[in-house]
């Protein structure tokens, strides 16, 4: 049986940092679970109980154990949990891995998802040497737009009908980071 993934704790520049998620993150989740959006996307409870939380939380675990992916949690420089950012390898065989990110709304327009993803996608990139990122954003988010751009990703195009988010297809940017482009 092969060994876990070892989520690492990272540097997301001078005002936050990466690390793994723990049994200490259910605020998190709670503020997380009552954002309109997070749980549409997202695996995140809505509505908040604790055993559902602690489920979530779990899950995060299970992905390095399973070795489907890097869940990070960042958190701001006083310490604070702020948001998720996870690093997905389901397509790795294929020289491809994707990111995912929410911050939660108490936090947002600070910097967090833009130095997260930053990061994740350098330690990705030069680390463990992944040819090429990928993340998706609905056209109307225009903060996730942003983001994804400021950490130097680039737009290839316009996916119709590409995710189901709650009941409906919705259409998706796609965005990419090749190796050598950070």
């Amino acid at each position: 049986m092969e060994q876990p993934l070892d989520v690492p704790e990272l540097a997301a520049g001078a005002e936050f940092s990466l690390r793994p998620w723990r049994l200490s993150d259910l605020q998190l989740v709670r503020e997380a679970s009552e954002d309109d959006y997070i749980p549409l996307i997202t695996t995140v409870p809505s509505p908040y109980s604790e055993s559902a939380a602690v489920a979530f939380v779990e899950r995060q675990w299970g992905r390095a154990a399973a070795r489907t992916g890097y869940p990070f949690v960042i958190v701001s420089a006083d310490g604070q949990p702020v948001g998720n950012v996870g690093l997905w390898l389901k397509d790795l065989g294929q020289g491809r891995a994707s990111l995912g990110y929410w911050v939660v709304k108490s936090a947002r327009g600070q910097g967090a998802a833009v130095a997260s993803v930053g990061a994740v996608a350098d330690w990705a990139l030069r680390k463990l040497r992944i040819p090429r990122l990928e993340l998706y954003v609905e056209p109307w988010n225009t903060g996730s737009v942003r983001t994804a751009e400021r950490a130097g990703f680039q737009r290839e195009g316009l996916l119709r009908g590409w995710q189901q988010v709650g009941a409906d297809r919705r259409d998706m940017f796609m965005y990419s980071l090749l190796n050598g482009e950070q």
